[in-house]
């Protein structure tokens, strides 16, 4: 016996675009509970039922004539959806940590001194974020982009399109800004 006797066939045609709107009207709500049972922080879950929207549209010549096949393919969409999901979440969390690992050995924008951030060693470098995190976001960037990153004033006026004069007054100001948040603690 082959693989292929075993297979069941399934019966498709192009479903008109009223027939897919009402079987995703009919679904959604159940898909939307199968997504909020499984991902965390469940917000996930109505980008997820969306996807398994879009993926039905493209995949619309597939879909099955019969209203349970028809049910169970698009709950299949759904599974390989939230799979597709669990395996992005995995290799983000799997780069974040060796990214962090990274920037712990090397020591890339993490203190002044070049060494690796250790609270424990470098209380200048505790108090310096601190103070940067006061900062208004935008001032924290420039800061950051010009003392961490190593961009000239100039530099940074391309990169956040900015006019130069504009970028240099910021910067100004917000070095002032963080040298009073630094003296004050």
């Amino acid at each position: 016996m082959h693989a292929a006797e075993h297979m069941v066939s399934v019966e498709t045609a192009e479903p008109s675009t009223l027939d897919l709107e009402q079987l995703l009207r009919r679904e959604s709500p159940l898909l939307l509970a199968y997504f909020v049972r499984r991902v965390d922080p469940i917000e996930d879950a109505s980008d997820l039922l969306s996807q398994t929207m879009v993926v039905a549209w493209r995949r619309r010549s597939s879909i099955p004539v019969d209203e349970t096949q028809a049910r169970m393919w698009l709950f299949g969409v759904a599974h390989k959806t939230l799979a597709t999901h669990r395996r992005g979440v995995q290799r983000q969390a799997a780069l974040g940590t060796k990214l962090r690992e990274q920037l712990l050995v090397k020591g890339h924008g993490a203190g002044l001194s070049g060494h690796p951030y250790r609270p424990d060693l470098d209380q200048r470098t505790d108090a310096l974020l601190a103070a940067l995190a006061r900062l208004k976001p935008a001032d924290r960037e420039l800061v950051t982009l010009v003392h961490w990153d190593g961009f000239t004033l100039a530099e940074c006026s391309a990169l956040l399109d900015q006019r130069p004069a504009t970028t240099r007054s910021r910067y100004s100001r917000a070095r002032a800004r963080l040298r009073a948040l630094l003296l004050t603690g």
